[in-house]
């Protein structure tokens, strides 16, 4: 049975770590056996993932479980931009491609159409494979400004009725990913993005949140402290009824 972690706002668990490894392992660990009872109970189970480097650690200590029955996994990721070239290094899918899934090699993985010249298309044939069962588990992170998937705060609706949806990125997050080290400057970085919205995400029968580094630590204690708003999207993982939220020393500095 998976532990509930030491700390808890609303629903939400949450606990801080001493470095960026232990979170990893940690949050594995809990994601590992939270797959071995779902994978007990259902024939299949449906993963949504985020890729971004926030996600390295768990990635990691997540496919080297010898535990977890990959061939019953299908996967999808949470969001992709739109207008950078075919094989892009950037682009989400091949991070999540590239990090896990071509080594655990699940049953089905759906990718985002980087190349869709039709982006109400793309959006309506990616929510068609999202909705065909529902979704049992979606490993996420947070963004500098609190988003969730693409889900900025001036594009966040937490009654959204859309499953994908087309958004523009604001400047802080496009920023981000020049922090992060995926884009070498500002003017690289794509505008435009589709992404999954929050009540996809939020419907997902659980939820494991990995979120690491100083530069999330202004989100982290809003999100925990503040108020459940879509000023901080990810605030509304407090509302969720099976939602761990796994931080190292840097970005839970304020929660210690």
């Amino acid at each position: 049975m998976t532990k509930l972690l030491n700390n808890k706002k609303d629903q939400l668990s949450y606990q801080v770590y001493s470095t960026r490894q232990a979170m990893g392992k940690a949050a594995a660990n809990y994601t590992e056996q939270l797959l071995i009872k779902l994978q007990h109970e259902q024939d299949s189970v449906r993963i949504i993932f985020a890729s971004a480097p926030s996600q390295n650690e768990f990635l990691a200590h997540l496919k080297a479980s010898t535990k977890i029955d990959w061939s019953k996994v299908t996967a999808f990721h949470m969001d992709e931009y739109i207008g950078l070239p075919t094989g892009a290094e950037q682009a989400f899918s091949h991070f999540i491609k590239n990090s896990l899934l071509d080594e655990v090699k699940p049953s089905t993985a759906h990718f985002i159409n980087i190349d869709a010249q039709d982006s109400v298309q793309e959006c309506q044939r990616y929510a068609a494979l999202l909705q065909q069962a529902p979704i049992d588990l979606v490993c996420l992170g947070v963004g500098e400004n609190g988003h969730i998937a693409f889900n900025d705060p001036w594009v966040a609706d937490f009654n959204d009725k859309a499953i994908v949806k087309k958004v523009q990125l604001d400047t802080q997050c496009r920023q981000q990913q020049v922090n992060d080290g995926c884009f070498a400057a500002l003017d690289n970085v794509p505008q435009y993005a589709l992404t999954l919205t929050i009540p996809t995400l939020v419907n997902a029968k659980h939820m494991v949140c990995i979120v690491p580094a100083a530069t999330k630590r202004e989100a982290i204690t809003a999100m925990i402290n503040g108020e459940i708003s879509e000023d901080l999207p990810a605030s509304i993982l407090r509302k969720h009824q099976s939602a761990a939220l796994f931080l190292d020393n840097e970005s839970g500095a304020d929660l210690l």
